[in-house]
This record gives structure tokens, C-alpha cells and sequence, in this order.
């Protein structure tokens, strides 16, 4: 017995709700149930009830046995002095408040249906689990309300993403440039150079970028000397002018390389070389002096892949990395790679300066990320072949949160498509 499906019960009213009696031989009456509390203190708040003749207001904790109400420490918890009812699987033990008066109990295992326990029981089947519970019938779930659910699932995931700007909007007194400039470098890292990449815009103050960024030269060589990548001697003349300027730049506006982490190149493919982000990122503060401002005026996908229509520096032509030609190709930010920059770093950005101003962009919002294609990655590939449609990179975005914050944490019964499941038997 999981104490989710106690609180699924209590929520929904999936018991035999006439003729309750607690375990002190009382008569219940649920007038409310309560608001279901997910944060710290007990699971419903300001529920009313009837207990024997006397009328209750309050709140409600529910466990799986009554002795847990001890292992959790609720009796030396003020926080829980007002609960009025205590709803369990089980009644194992007394239970009392602070001031030593006993909690009415109500023993829910005589009350709840074999029809919802077998329901349950087959949805937390692993024997049979290939990926997720419900992979048997997510794809008869009704697809107007599964997609009502994904449309949720996608601004709560944006939420998340931006909680991080908010914090480095804390630690970087509200300069929004320096913020985008952090978020962005993060991106161009992706995976392999993320952490790289950001101990590298978060030791380099944005206004040594302002006053650089009109030399192509000069702001390359202040972003490939931190990272450490003109330590090296090569006889391009292309390396020799860097490594020459950033001397200069790094006595002029008192650089410091300690806390940069070195980049690396191995497991990378060469256009993911941090050579070539590095010069592309260059390319486009170089390009755009005020690149915050007409992030936040961008009001289309196509306004955003314009001011990201940006290449690597000509030596990179034929270079993947210094004093080393390789065949000639132009090295573009890609779509796909812009894609990615939009999803995690410019709508998040937008959305809370949008807070910040207090306006809503929701529409904006979800007309950007409609147009942006779907991901491409296992978790997607296996809601895929179970037959749930994912569009656009909103309906992925929204499959992976609920992936990884419902199916991975087992937490089907505060989904939309796992309490479904439950919710109509009786």
C-alpha cells in the first residue's frame, strides 16, 4: 500500500462515503475534503466534517499507518495541531495532538473498493513494465484531455527553466544582458561543455563584453584566452593575433582565468568543437550590441533565427581547431541548434522578464514553441511507438516533464492520465 493512492481516495471520494465510522465507534460526515496540499505540512487543508454531532473545521493528514504520524514527528509539530481527522490504511496506535487530545481516525482498508485496489495494483505492475506504468493505456486515454494535460505539463516545465533565470538574476543584480549572455553561453556549450562554458560567462563581466564586442578580434580573443585554448603555440598568424590581444586585454581589464574550466573536444563532433561555439557565440554579440532588447521584441520563431543567422569566423572555414586545415565548410548555427537555444534559454528569459514587467506572453509563448519541431531522443521515440502523438517541441517538452518528474517518480496518481485510470471505478 503507497500512500499516494490514500490521498488519490480521500481526494476523489473513492470510498463508500455514506455510513463512515472512525475507529472510536464515531459517525463521519465529509462535508469537504479539503485543498490537497503538496508543499510542507499536512496533505489537505480546511476540510469540514461531522463527527458524531459535532460540526469540524480544519485539517486533514493522511498515512499509511497510524504510528507514522510518530515517525514523521507530527506531535511535536505545531503545524499540526489543527488536523481534525487522521485518515490511514491502517490503525496501529493512539494518536494524540500536542496538548494530548486524541485525533479521530478513520481506517480507510474496509472502505475502498477491490475494484480501485486491482486497478491500482495493475498499474504499479512492474513485472510486466518495459518504460512507464500506463504504457497499456496511455493510448486510449481521450486524446482532447491528454493534450489539455501536455499543454500544463509544458508551463510547468517552463516554470523550471525559469526558476534559473530568476536565480541568476539574484546573483547577478538584475542585469538581464549579463544573465542572457550566462544562459547562452551554457547552450553553446551543450552537454559535453555546459559547465565550461558557464564558469566562463559567470567570471567575465558583461561590460568588458560591451566594450570588445565591436572588435570580432578582440572579443574572440577574450573568450579563447579564459577558456584556456591560446595556451598552445601554433604559427597561424590568426592564433598569434589572439594570443598577442588577449595578453593586452587581460592586463587591461584584469581577466582572471582561475575558476574557468578548460573545454573539452573528446566525444565531440567537430562542429560541436569549443572552438567553433566559441567563435559562433562571438559572431553573434559581435553582430548585435543589444541582443537582450530584441530577444524580448522577437515575436516569431523567424524574428529569433534571423538574429541567430550567424557564422564562424573565416579561419574556422577550414579549421576545426588551431594550426589544423580540414576540408572547407562554412560553420553555421544551425535550426536545430537554434531550436534548442529558443527551448531552454530565450522563451524561459522571455516569460520572466514578461513577469518582471507584468505582462503574460502565453500566446506568444506557445505560437513560438508550436512552430519548433518536436525533439528527437529515446523518451520520445518510446511515447512514440506507444501511440502518443508529440507535434512540435511543446508536445515533447511536455512529454519529458512528465516523464521525468510523474513516470520516473512513480507519481501516476497526481498525472492526468494515471489518476484517470482510477477514477472511474468506485
Amino acid at each position: 500500500m503507497r500512500e499516494d493512492l490514500l490521498h488519490f481516495v480521500w481526494k476523489y471520494k473513492k470510498l463508500q462515503i455514506q455510513n463512515l465510522i472512525t475507529t472510536q465507534n464515531e459517525n463521519l460526515e465529509v462535508l469537504t475534503v479539503g485543498t490537497h496540499n503538496f508543499n510542507e505540512g499536512p496533505d489537505f487543508f480546511n476540510a469540514k466534517l461531522k463527527i458524531g454531532k459535532q460540526l469540524w473545521a480544519g485539517n486533514i493528514e493522511l498515512h499509511v499507518n497510524s504510528s507514522d504520524w510518530f515517525v514523521h514527528g507530527h506531535e511535536k509539530d505545531s503545524n499540526y495541531d489543527n488536523v481534525i481527522l487522521h485518515v490511514v490504511w491502517e490503525d496501529d496506535v493512539f494518536i494524540y495532538r500536542k496538548d494530548n487530545s486524541r485525533i479521530p481516525t478513520l481506517e480507510l482498508k474496509n472502505y475502498i473498493s477491490a475494484e480501485i485496489l486491482n486497478s491500482y495494483q495493475d498499474l504499479f505492475d512492474t513485472k510486466t513494465k518495459t518504460f512507464i506504468n500506463c504504457e497499456k493505456k496511455i493510448n486510449s486515454f481521450d486524446s482532447f484531455f491528454l493534450k489539455n494535460w501536455l499543454d500544463r505539463l509544458y508551463f510547468e516545465r517552463l516554470e523550471s527553466k525559469s526558476k534559473i533565470v530568476s536565480d541568476l538574476l539574484n546573483q547577478n543584480q538584475n542585469n538581464w544582458e549579463q544573465v542572457l549572455f550566462i544562459l547562452l553561453f551554457k547552450n553553446f556549450g551543450s552537454k559535453v561543455n555546459s559547465d565550461s562554458f558557464y564558469s566562463l560567462a559567470a567570471n567575465l563581466p558583461f561590460s568588458v563584453i560591451r566594450k570588445v564586442s565591436g572588435n570580432k578580434e578582440q572579443l574572440e580573443s577574450v573568450l579563447f584566452g579564459l577558456s584556456g585554448l591560446l595556451n598552445d603555440e601554433y604559427l597561424d598568424l590568426y592564433f598569434i593575433n589572439l594570443k598577442k590581444e588577449y595578453k593586452y586585454l587581460k592586463t587591461k581589464f584584469d581577466l582572471k582565468e582561475e575558476g574557468v574550466l578548460k573545454p573539452e573536444f573528446f566525444k565531440l563532433r567537430p562542429p560541436n568543437f569549443p572552438t567553433i561555439r566559441l567563435s559562433q557565440i562571438s559572431s553573434v554579440y559581435h553582430k548585435h550590441q543589444n541582443l537582450f532588447s530584441k530577444l524580448i521584441e522577437a515575436k516569431t520563431v523567424e524574428d529569433i533565427y534571423d538574429l541567430f543567422e550567424v557564422t564562424a569566423s573565416k579561419y574556422w572555414d577550414n579549421h576545426f581547431t588551431f594550426g589544423k586545415e580540414s576540408k572547407k565548410n562554412i560553420k553555421r548555427l544551425t535550426k536545430n541548434f537554434i531550436d534548442l537555444l529558443i527551448i531552454n534559454t530565450i522563451l524561459p528569459l522571455k516569460v520572466c522578464y514578461a513577469k518582471h514587467i507584468g505582462v503574460s506572453i502565453d500566446e506568444e509563448v506557445v505560437s513560438i514553441i508550436s512552430e519548433i519541431k518536436a525533439e528527437n531522443n529515446s523518451v520520445i521515440s518510446n511515447f512514440n511507438t506507444l501511440g502518443v502523438l508529440i507535434n512540435s517541441a511543446m508536445d515533447s517538452q511536455a512529454t519529458l516533464q512528465m516523464y521525468n518528474e510523474y513516470c520516473t517518480k512513480n507519481k501516476c496518481l497526481q498525472c492526468a492520465v494515471g489518476s484517470s485510470l482510477l477514477k472511474d471505478n468506485k
